[in-house]
């Protein structure tokens, strides 16, 4: 007897695009923050942050390295080991000491947002080649 699946191939949520939304749980609710709305992510004590154009703050249950590879790499770059920043979210770069570039966020951050020597080149790349 011949057994046919019938398993339809589903779409790959993060195809191409990359992750289109988070899920966050925020005063005793879950909500969805859209990739769109996301100004960028980082490091607080060990946990992965994100901020929103809206300045809002939301932690969420993935590590900075998960959340790099869920999102498109055409919108979302790692600056360093502690940003992940959305492209619109970039307002200005500036030249730093020591041959690091400063970038300057949409929205206003009390840590600055350094791109290492290494990885300056990489990162005007990206900015250029979007």
């Amino acid at each position: 007897m011949n057994y046919t699946s019938n398993v339809i191939d589903m779409p790959q949520p993060f195809a191409g695009s990359g992750k289109r939304s988070f899920l966050v749980f925020t005063g005793n609710k879950y909500i969805t923050v859209p990739t769109g709305n996301i100004a960028f992510f980082y490091i607080r004590y060990e946990s992965t942050v994100i901020v929103s154009f809206d300045k809002q703050e939301y932690s969420v249950n993935y590590s900075l390295e998960q959340v790099q590879h869920l999102l498109s790499e055409e919108q979302f770059f790692r600056l360093n080991r502690k940003f992940l920043i959305n492209f619109s979210a970039i307002k200005e770069v500036e030249h730093y000491f020591a041959r690091k570039l400063l970038v300057k966020a949409a929205v206003p951050f009390a840590e600055k947002l350094l791109v290492s020597k290494e990885r300056a080149r990489i990162f005007l790349d990206w900015l250029e080649n979007r």
